[in-house]
């Protein structure tokens, strides 16, 4: 194999690879006089061009980690750079291109153009950070000196961490209150931690947009319809009647809210960044079972006692005539959620809870043993 001697210059080469074929993008404008020689281990190549060094003679040599053919190796010079694909013999992805792990400073990887389609040119491509993120992950870190994050993955983990401390600021206050007052401080629960709670709970409104914007998986429905339903007792039933305010039922319902949240985003930070703690997925995929009933209950008990408040006050209902020609009574619609739509939309999420948990952990998993 050729080797370089101490005043050659060499350009800077990007390279990528799918399970088939490995890419090479040589970093050289205006190309003049290419020179490339190919084997099946190993591959050369000289040429005239602008480089890091200017209008200069540049080249290269790499011994591959793995065996190449020849024949259906191809070349390709534009105005901007070089382009090789260098053909696999065996379908397999490298670990790293060269032989040798110590690789020249020269040699870079292309993360934007990894792919795991055999065809750099389609539209539709998987992209190998979820196919193959192990391997992804030591290039990277070999790379770089450490693990570059997408900017979805930080934004998720700020977001997530957020909502997780929002919750436990809610849990702290209503926990220091009652260590001190006990009971009596129930009545003050509103005033004092219900501007973080609808702070905390208006930002929940992007969990109905992550997905949309494929930020998450799964479908937007589900979110739309918890973090709506919450958004309605939270503000229609609590913040505009001054009187629910100061019941007990408020301090429950925000105790069983907030420990429903310590969990989940916790939960959802070690899911970004592949991290498994046991403990925290049972409790992630068990913690509902008595809190969401729990929850249901406590909304339950809010309406109830919403419904005469409103009928006095005939607050958000629109009475007939009007120039709409429509009318509308809210305690009519209280009733009618309690009797017919409450108990429905209990068993949709508590449905829904468990197919997830029963993917999770299977569906004889309610009590687990973890060493």
């Amino acid at each position: 194999m050729m080797e370089k001697s101490e005043g050659t210059l060499s350009p800077f080469v990007y390279w990528a690879q799918t399970d088939s074929v490995a890419t090479l993008k040589v970093d050289l404008k205006s190309v003049k006089d290419p020179h490339l020689r190919i084997k099946e281990e190993t591959v050369e190549f000289s040429a005239n061009g602008v480089g890091a060094q200017g209008l200069k003679r540049y080249s290269f040599a790499l011994h591959l980690s793995a065996a190449i053919d020849p024949d259906k190796c191809s070349l390709k010079v534009t105005d901007r750079q070089v382009d090789l694909t260098l053909c696999k013999t065996k379908k397999a992805w490298w670990p790293r291109l060269t032989a040798k792990p110590q690789k020249p400073a020269w040699l870079k990887i292309d993360f934007d153009k990894w792919k795991s389609e055999e065809d750099f040119d389609e539209d539709e491509t998987r992209d190998i950070r979820r196919d193959f993120p192990e391997i992804y992950d030591k290039l990277q870190k070999e790379e770089l000196g450490y693990k570059r994050e997408s900017a979805k993955k930080i934004y998720l983990a700020i977001y997530n961490l957020l909502q997780f401390i929002g919750f436990s600021y809610v849990l702290i206050v209503m926990y220091i209150r009652h260590y001190k007052s006990g009971a009596e401080s129930m009545e003050g629960t509103y005033e004092a931690v219900g501007p973080a709670m609808k702070f905390i709970q208006l930002m929940q409104f992007l969990e109905v947009l992550h997905p949309m914007f494929g930020y998450t998986k799964g479908s937007a429905l589900t979110p739309f319809l918890q973090v709506t339903g919450r958004a309605i007792i939270l503000f229609v039933m609590i913040e505009a009647e001054p009187r629910m305010q100061t019941k007990p039922v408020v301090f429950y319902l925000f105790l069983v809210w907030s420990m429903i949240e310590v969990v989940r985003y916790p939960y959802y930070i070690t899911q970004l960044f592949n991290m498994e703690n046991s403990i925290l997925t049972w409790l992630r995929y068990t913690i509902w079972v008595p809190l969401y009933p729990l929850g249901f209950l406590c909304e339950g008990v809010v309406i109830i006692r919403d419904i005469p408040y409103y009928e006095e006050t005939n607050r958000f209902s629109i009475s007939m005539p009007n120039k709409w020609n429509f009318s509308f009574y809210l305690p009519t619609v209280m009733r009618i959620y309690l009797l017919f739509l409450c108990v429905p939309m209990m068993y949709f999420m508590m449905s829904h809870m468990y197919r997830t948990r029963v993917k999770k952990l299977g569906p004889k998993s309610w009590i687990r043993k973890y060493n």
